[in-house]
């Protein structure tokens, strides 16, 4: 099955993992150094074993590829998934006068009352990036994050290297190239990022009318982060392809520091008893002529029959 090889990687790192200590005092098993390979050929590599929401994906690579850095496209779609970052930035200024919220990202949600306070500013936050421009503009905005190094990289004299762009040209131009990367790891903006980028950099290779992507990530959440990862940058692979007239080779993950918080380990146990289904189909339709022109709607899945969800604390 397709998604066979990040059930290993989870089996392996629950087997064999070290015990870390780690930024959000959560607690990981990691291994360092781990590569996968995914057909992309055989289908969409989007896992079966637990619901995945697609549309999450497609969102954020949507946002990445527009070169975007604010949340509040993400919320305009319906998309949480960076809320965090931007929200702790909030609480944590002299603007928020709400009720006291020191204890974000260590105080476990259980406790009833500050998970009731904690959802109802939360509410409030969203509700101000959606409707106030001002509020948006200072606290929905993560730094320089994966789109703006991807579209508008800063170089030393000023200007700005739009590198998706480039990719594309060098695809059509000279296939052959040993240089079609793409970095998102510029060491001088990391300190003004919400989260320093843990998908790194991707390389692209041409061979027999086929487009391949290799994705470096330093850094990977094997059971909440990682799927996400895989889908996002075969679903890049893919409307690449398109573009350039090519059919998706192979997406090759490569991971640093590969773990499991140290409060997933149930829910990976639970995955690992699910057997794989058939992998579902992509479909990318529209006439968009570039990739950064499609809408979400252009692109859907065909026959995604997953389990279950399995719900999981992120840790920030």
């Amino acid at each position: 099955m397709l998604e066979q090889p990040y059930l290993d990687l989870a089996a392996y790192v629950l087997k064999k993992g070290n015990f870390k200590n780690d930024r959000t005092g959560t607690g990981t098993y990691s291994t360092f150094g781990y590569q996968m390979r995914f057909n992309l050929e055989e289908g969409f590599p989007l896992l079966t074993t637990k619901k995945v929401p697609f549309g999450l994906i497609k969102s954020e690579l949507m946002w990445f590829l527009h070169g975007d850095t604010n949340i509040r496209y993400l919320l305009q779609h319906h998309n949480h998934i960076w809320d965090e970052w931007a929200f702790k930035k909030w609480i944590q200024s002299d603007a928020y006068t709400g009720p006291d919220m020191h204890d974000f990202g260590r105080r476990s949600l259980k406790d009833a009352k500050f998970a009731e306070a904690y959802q109802e500013q939360k509410k409030i936050f969203d509700q101000n990036i959606l409707t106030d421009d001002t509020f948006a503009k200072k606290f929905g905005d993560l730094g320089n994050v994966y789109g703006s190094q991807w579209r508008a990289w800063k170089t030393s004299t000023g200007g700005t290297i739009d590198q998706i762009s480039d990719i594309i040209h060098t695809i059509k131009t000279n296939p052959d190239s040993r240089r079609m990367i793409v970095s998102a790891w510029n060491p001088e903006d990391i300190p003004a990022m919400a989260l320093p980028p843990c998908h790194t950099m991707f390389q692209f290779y041409v061979s027999e009318g086929k487009l391949s992507c290799q994705l470096y990530q330093r850094s990977g959440d094997i059971f909440l982060g990682v799927p996400f990862n895989i889908a996002s940058y075969a679903l890049l692979t893919c409307l690449i392809a398109k573009e350039t007239g090519l059919k998706p080779g192979d997406f090759i993950h490569t991971l640093g520091d590969a773990h499991i918080y140290a409060n997933h380990l149930e829910q990976v146990k639970t995955q690992l008893t699910r057997t794989p289904r058939k992998a579902p189909t992509l479909e990318i339709n529209g006439d968009a002529k570039s990739i950064f022109d499609y809408d979400v709607k252009d692109i859907q899945l065909k026959n995604y029959n997953p389990y279950p969800a399995i719900k999981a604390p992120v840790a920030v």
